[in-house]
């Protein structure tokens, strides 16, 4: 039956060698993909594909080897594997040995005391988009000792590709595993690139790599994280083993621009002055693809490439929206960066008389560093017509741009006259455009107070440079005020993540009043449905308590002891109002304590015990007199 099976193989396989293994059991058929044979690329399979595949042959190994100044390539193009158990360790499975296996004289093999990198079962969106081994080898373990099933397989390509295409162009500090420096020169490319150790494959637990750019006087530093694959999922940065920090300087010391994990692409960063550092810290057990970014010395007054580039991606978008936007004559473009003015004012053309018709802006803003862009409404007053416009396609309009894994998206259009709340920006770009196609005797237009800010319009606590958005509250500088989310009363800007501490003393609690919460998002606040939350915490680093979303009406939340930090997160997708609240350190003796409410079923809230010890406090007024 080996036989047999092989010749299946043969037929759907590009040039290998089939024989036999002494791998992990001496029954394992292995068949070997080599690039001595001249063949860069070719096609492999499981037995029968398409067909539902056999339970005759119950271990085959597929060896991939490149030349030794390449690595090995491996995408599905389709993938269905029984999946018996949740780890997949066990029934129908394939294993995966990025490392190569045994190594030694003969071909490279595996047996039972080899390291996999990953094991492998489900159906095609449980399948990585691609494979990559560390070296030139690559080994794939089918074992198919399962329950019978319709499972199909699996089928893939496979390529050899030189791996100086992932090299860094920096220099690599001696005696460092992944520690580099970058020196903008006269006559050195003011570009480049940069990876995470063994990128495009995972990269090793338990490192600490730092990437130095250094830039010259006059010049910025531009840096685009194209791909970032460490973790999946949407858990707090503050909660992640491996963590991308960016710092604004040579060193550690200087403010942290952004924290990256998760998953990310096309995440822009731009220095306000001439370093930028990169420190890329991995200790989870299960690491993740890593990263790849290019950097590009940029001059300090030359604003018009950035500014070129934003006028073109607006325009490609503006044009997509059908002919009303094209029917409009181009009149103005600004260009406003934070390099000559931190704000401003703008207004439409001719305002506050109303604006001509068939009038076109265009209003780019260039912020750097922490910096995002925010837009206060004073004035709104655009033309429209009886009826209820919805989505604004057809009439005098105002468009917002954001730039989403790296690609200009609409954030939202505005129209009529009721003035919008203020609106924040995801990163330090934001684009605008007035159409202002029909006019009449009563539109005014708009006049629109804009500002660079870094404290994400949030008007307590202190801000902490160690985070990109964070904010501390202290009972020793004061034992009650405001906490709010970035943008408040606006809505929150999308892609961010902010933390608040609360520290009291050491007898002292912390109690929240939300009186207004309204957080994108469908119960339980999870990543499957794309939802923003809020999570509250009693110790710094932790992952256990449950998230908040949705509208909810006031609620109370103390601490369990001295400490309490609340992390807000939301994604690229919709937006909310976010939430407002007041807080106040008390002691024991000034509280009494009831269990706090938990979801219920119908996303009201429920009395119910709540295993994480949060609690919802009455505070008796007498003791909360007693204090003034």
């Amino acid at each position: 039956m080996k036989t047999s099976t092989a010749v299946i193989l043969l037929i759907h396989l590009s040039l290998h060698t089939v024989d036999e293994g002494l791998a992990i059991n001496p029954s394992c058929l292995c068949i070997r993909f080599s690039s001595t044979y001249g063949k860069e690329r070719g096609t492999f399979s499981s037995p029968d594909y398409p067909q539902p595949y056999s339970k005759h042959s119950t271990c085959l190994i597929y060896t991939f080897i490149a030349s030794s100044h390449q690595i090995v390539e491996l995408l599905f193009t389709d993938f269905d594997i029984y999946k018996e158990h949740l780890d997949c360790t066990r029934g129908d499975f394939l294993k995966v040995y990025s490392e190569g296996g045994v190594h030694g004289p003969g071909p490279p093999d595996v047996n039972e005391y080899s390291i996999w990198s990953r094991v492998l079962c489900g159906s095609r969106v449980d399948a990585p988009p691609a494979l990559y081994s560390h070296g030139p080898v690559l080994i794939l373990e089918l074992n198919l000792g399962g329950k019978i099933s319709n499972a199909t397989g699996f089928i893939g390509t496979y390529k050899f590709i030189d791996r100086k295409n992932f090299e860094t162009d920096g220099v690599q500090v001696q005696g460092t595993l992944c520690d580099y420096v970058f020196d903008s020169h006269p006559n050195k490319p003011t570009y480049g690139r940069l990876y995470s150790p063994r990128y495009p494959s995972s990269y090793p637990s338990n490192i600490r790599c730092t990437y130095h750019l250094h830039a010259r006087k006059n010049e910025r530093i531009k840096l685009v994280f194209e791909e970032s694959f460490l973790q999946k999922g949407d858990e707090s940065c503050l909660n992640r083993a491996d963590v991308i920090k960016v710092y604004d300087g040579k060193s550690s010391a200087a403010p942290v621009l952004t924290i990256i994990c998760n998953e990310v692409i096309g995440y822009e960063v731009l220095s306000t002055g001439s370093a930028l550092l990169v420190q890329f810290t991995a200790n989870s057990n299960t690491p993740g693809q890593g990263f790849k970014a290019r950097y590009q010395f940029q001059m300090e007054d030359n604003i018009n490439a950035e500014a070129d580039t934003l006028k073109k991606s607006t325009a490609e978008s503006v044009s997509s929206f059908g002919p009303a936007v094209s029917a409009a004559t181009s009149s103005c473009h600004r260009v406003l960066s934070s390099n000559k003015n931190k704000n401003g004012t703008l207004t439409s053309p001719m305002y506050p008389l109303p604006y001509s018709q068939k009038t076109q802006c265009h209003y780019d803003f260039l912020g750097r560093g922490r910096e995002r862009v925010r837009l206060v409404f004073e004035d709104f007053s655009l033309q429209r017509f009886t009826g209820n416009i919805i989505d604004c396609e057809n009439t005098d309009s105002i468009d917002i741009f954001l730039y989403v894994d790296g690609r200009l998206e609409k954030m939202v259009s505005l129209c009529g006259n009721d003035l919008p709340k203020p609106i924040m920006s995801n990163g330090p770009k934001l684009s605008m455009v007035f159409r202002g196609i029909y006019s009449s005797r009563t539109s005014r237009g708009f006049k629109i107070s804009y500002a660079f800010l870094e404290d994400y319009a949030v008007t307590s606590g202190k801000q902490l440079k160690e985070f990109p958005c964070a904010f501390v509250y202290n009972s020793s500088e004061s034992e009650r005020g405001v906490v709010m989310s970035p943008n408040y009363p606006g809505v929150y800007p999308r892609d961010t993540e902010c933390n608040y501490f609360f520290y009291g003393n050491q007898d002292e609690k912390v109690r929240l009043h939300f009186t207004h919460f309204d957080v994108e998002g469908v119960i339980p606040c999870e990543v499957v449905s794309a939802s923003d939350y809020v999570q509250f915490y009693n110790q710094i680093l932790d992952s256990q308590s449950p998230r908040y979303c949705g509208q909810l009406k006031e609620f109370y939340i103390t601490s369990d002891k001295s400490f309490l930090r609340i992390t807000f997160k939301s994604n690229d997708r919709l937006d909310a109002t976010g939430f407002k609240g007041d807080y106040i350190f008390l002691r024991d003796t000034e509280m009494h304590s009831i269990t706090m409410p938990e979801y219920g079923d119908s996303g009201s809230l429920a009395f119910k015990t709540m295993s994480w010890k949060l609690k919802i406090v009455i505070t008796i007024l007498i003791l909360l007199s007693a204090r003034h």
